[in-house]
C-alpha cells in the first residue's frame, strides 16, 4: 500500500469531512502520547479520526473517539485499547486559549490530520472550528464548483 505524504510528512490518518462540516478558524499542531503498538499501527496506515474530537479534562486536552486498531503482530497482553482517550501535548498557554474558545465561544476542536513529522514523531493537526449550517455547506459547494468551472474555461481559452 502506497503511503500518502503531505507537506508535513507521511500522513497516518486524515479527516476529510471536517472542512466540509466546519469553518476552520485556526490550526494548531499538537503532540500526542501513544504506546508503541499504537505507533506501529499508525505506520501501517490503519487509523480513523473521522468521528473524533478534542476536549478538555482538568488541565489537559484529550483526543477522544479516535480509532487506532490493535497491532496484529503484538501479543494481546501488550496491545492497546483501540478507542481510548489520548493526551494531547501543547504549551499551557495554547491549552488555556483553546479551552477558553471551547467553553466561552462554543467552538469545537476537530482533528484534521495525524501525521509523522521529519523526526518520526506523531503529530495531530487540530482545527479550532465553528459548525456549518446546511445553507453554508451548499454555498461552499457552489463556490468550489464555480472555481473548478472557471479554471476549466481559462485553460480552454488561454
Amino acid at each position: 500500500m502506497a503511503r500518502k505524504s503531505g507537506p508535513k510528512g507521511p500522513i497516518a490518518a486524515q479527516n476529510r469531512k471536517a472542512r466540509h462540516d466546519y469553518f476552520i478558524d485556526e490550526v494548531f499542531e499538537a503532540g500526542i502520547m501513544l504506546t508503541g503498538t499504537e505507533v506501529k499501527s499508525l505506520r501501517a496506515g490503519r487509523a480513523s479520526i473521522a468521528e473524533s474530537y478534542a476536549a478538555p479534562d482538568g488541565n489537559d486536552l484529550f483526543l477522544i473517539n479516535a480509532h487506532i486498531p490493535e497491532y496484529a503482530s503484538a501479543s494481546p497482553r501488550f496491545n492497546h485499547e483501540p478507542k481510548r482517550k489520548r493526551r494531547l501535548l501543547l504549551h499551557r498557554r495554547e491549552i488555556a486559549k483553546l479551552m477558553g474558545a471551547v467553553q466561552r465561544e462554543g467552538m469545537t476542536l476537530v482533528p484534521l490530520m495525524l501525521y509523522f513529522n521529519d523526526r518520526g514523531m506523531v503529530k495531530v493537526e487540530l482545527g479550532l472550528a465553528r459548525g456549518k449550517h446546511t445553507h453554508d455547506k451548499r454555498e461552499s459547494i457552489k463556490t468550489r464548483d464555480w472555481e473548478r468551472q472557471k479554471s476549466r474555461l481559462m485553460r480552454e481559452k488561454g
